[in-house]
């Protein structure tokens, strides 16, 4: 196993932000970087939540690529979207959802390599991974120009790397050891420390590349703006590690807090804070399963109560646009109930 920590993020002898000890299981491919345009997203129904009223089928200008095979006819591509906005995607089966999550996220990798010479990915756990599987194989796995990308966790389990807890595990195994973004610019917490260590190193670290240009700034929030955030919602609508009712939904004055009771084992996790999530430019939220559903008709549904927020709900970009990615099952109760 190779671990290493890249000098200029060091901090002190022990409290340092750890870049990706590449487990036994693979070893990141060096593979060559071949350009190739990127494609439009895949047909999906694309319901516009901050305009629409009801179920609206928005046309792309851009000649699809594969046959369709989502719920209706045409989603508009993601780096063309206006800041702000916020949209529904829901796709027949989860098999489409994650070809357009490839595209979307390539397309987007794209624009920001283009505009700024690098892209700032935050991922997060459980199932997300797997809708990301696209994305390693071709033709992203030659035209996407991973050199550029710098890769986050918006929470992570503060446990051994090798653990299967981990989430740094879970997308070592099923996405970054099979992409060339360089160990360099993975930024795994150093699980040396406890809890609280952990997420005040990961900020330190954070502050370091925004410094540095690596990491962009919200001129609306002063919060970092990452360019996508790549993320999960669990059944009782928790996103990263920010859970119903828990006191770090209201945390203002940290970039990355941490957890010592989460009602969702195990116990000791970091967490982005709620202002850092909503300062993105983008975020994918990827949320599919009728065991999900409930959660989905409250975040989306027409009823809304400021008193019982679920995390969820509590994600809105200032300027940026959101987009759910979803299927047919984790919108199943919003028939009747949209908001949208």
């Amino acid at each position: 196993m190779a671990a290493s920590a890249v000098p200029l993020f060091s901090t002190g002898p022990t409290n340092r932000l750890r870049h990706c000890p590449q487990l036994p299981v693979s070893r990141l491919p060096a593979i060559p970087r071949v350009a190739s345009p990127c494609e439009t997203l895949a047909p999906a129904t694309r319901i516009s939540l901050s305009t629409a009223t009801a179920p609206t089928h928005l046309p792309s200008h851009r000649r699809p690529t594969s046959p369709p095979s989502a719920m209706a006819s045409k989603a508009t591509s993601a780096a063309s979207a206006a800041s702000g906005k916020q949209g529904l995607l829901v796709f027949d089966r989860e098999e489409v959802l994650s070809v357009s999550l490839a595209k979307y996220t390539a397309e987007l990798s794209e624009k920001f390599v283009r505009e700024r010479g690098a892209f700032t990915v935050v991922l997060s756990g459980g199932s997300l991974i797997m809708s990301l599987r696209k994305l390693t194989e071709s033709p992203y796995l030659e035209s996407v120009d991973w050199a550029k990308w710098h890769v986050f966790w918006v929470d992570e389990r503060v446990v051994p790397k090798d653990h299967e807890d981990s989430n740094y595990k879970l997308a070592f195994d099923g996405f970054l050891s099979k992409v060339s973004i360089p160990p360099g610019q993975v930024y795994a917490i150093n699980d040396a420390l406890s809890a609280e260590g952990a997420a005040e190193d990961y900020e330190t670290a954070l502050k370091h590349l925004v410094n540095v240009g690596v990491v962009a700034v919200s001129s609306v929030t002063g919060y970092p703006r990452f360019d996508l955030m790549l993320l999960g919602m669990g059944p009782d609508g928790h996103i990263a590690s920010l859970f119903p009712g828990h006191p770090l939904l209201h945390v203002t004055e940290k970039w990355v807090t941490f957890i010592k009771d989460s009602p969702k084992p195990p116990p000791e996790r970091i967490t982005f804070t709620l202002p850092v999530i909503n300062s993105s430019a983008y975020i994918a939220m990827v949320v599919t399963g009728a065991g999900k559903a409930g959660a989905v008709c409250k975040a989306l549904g027409s009823e809304k109560s400021a008193s019982d927020l679920l995390p969820v709900e509590m994600a809105s970009l200032e300027d940026g646009e959101f987009t759910w990615f979803t299927d047919k099952a984790a919108v199943s109760m919003l028939q009747g109930k949209a908001s949208v």
